[in-house]
């Protein structure tokens, strides 16, 4: 029988997600639903990178409110998830390289406590999470996720979060509701949403050769990372469900990507 534990990306756009009726959340709520229950969640969110390559490591989580100009309901919400300092450790046993380097000052941002806030609500999970590394390749990205592969057989649940097509300053914010996109952004989609089923994760990490469209998509990288660490946890056999994947004002899509 097979107790691996899937993992997954999740396209989280705004964090007003975290607290408003969408029409996207409630699938995030399914697909958490349809996964056995995590024994600990670990988390690669776009929204912490860092130098070197860090983890958080505090017992007792503060919340980051890192966004301005939105309701105040937004910065009163509360998800008291643990910390686990065990798994912390783990991972950092688990890379042979880089260095992972614990930190017990680091907060959640939300890309974390926003998603989790919908998929997990009761924040009965212990959750950790690992900064992207703002000096490594694209293959030391590749290299570091595949590392975290043991984690899915003893019931860790990764999570990517961030998006697959971001692009803030085209944004058609008088039409931030329309869920269509941008001829351009539909042609970035179906060319990495091909590759992704493909699974040609080669082509993927080389994003930057994949023609003017996906530049557009994915001006920095940072948003898009993240699914690339879960397209590297996945092997042969894993079924593969992609859903989400309608836009946001034209340049922002909320594809997501479940592996698993």
């Amino acid at each position: 029988m097979n107790n691996k534990m899937p993992a997954i990306f999740i396209g989280h756009g705004s964090p007003m997600l975290a607290i408003e009726e969408n029409p996207f959340t409630p699938k995030w709520q399914q697909a958490a639903q349809a996964m056995p229950k995590p024994k600990a969640i670990l988390v690669i969110s776009a929204h912490w990178v860092s130098m070197g390559v860090a983890e958080t490591s505090a017992v007792d989580h503060q919340l980051i409110y890192d966004f301005a100009g939105f309701p105040e309901e937004l910065y009163q919400v509360r998800y008291p998830a643990k910390g686990d300092f065990q798994l912390a450790e783990q991972v950092k046993n688990l890379i042979t390289s880089p260095d992972i380097r614990l930190d017990d000052e680091q907060g959640l941002d939300h890309g974390s406590w926003a998603v989790l806030k919908q998929m997990y609500p009761a924040a009965d999970i212990p959750v950790v999470q690992i900064s992207l590394g703002g000096r490594l390749s694209m293959q030391q990205h590749l290299e570091l996720a595949k590392q975290l592969k043991p984690l899915r057989e003893q019931g860790v649940l990764i999570l990517g979060s961030g998006n697959l097509i971001h692009n803030l300053r085209l944004l058609d914010w008088q039409n931030i509701d329309r869920l269509s996109g941008y001829d351009w952004a539909i042609r970035a989609q179906q060319l990495l949403l091909d590759l992704i089923r493909a699974n040609d994760l080669e082509s993927l990490a080389n994003y930057r050769t994949l023609g003017d469209d996906v530049q557009k998509a994915i001006p920095t990288a940072e948003h898009y990372l993240p699914l690339l660490y879960i397209l590297a946890l996945r092997d042969t056999d894993d079924k593969l469900d992609i859903f989400n994947t309608d836009f946001v004002g034209g340049s922002l899509d909320m594809t997501c990507v479940k592996v698993g």
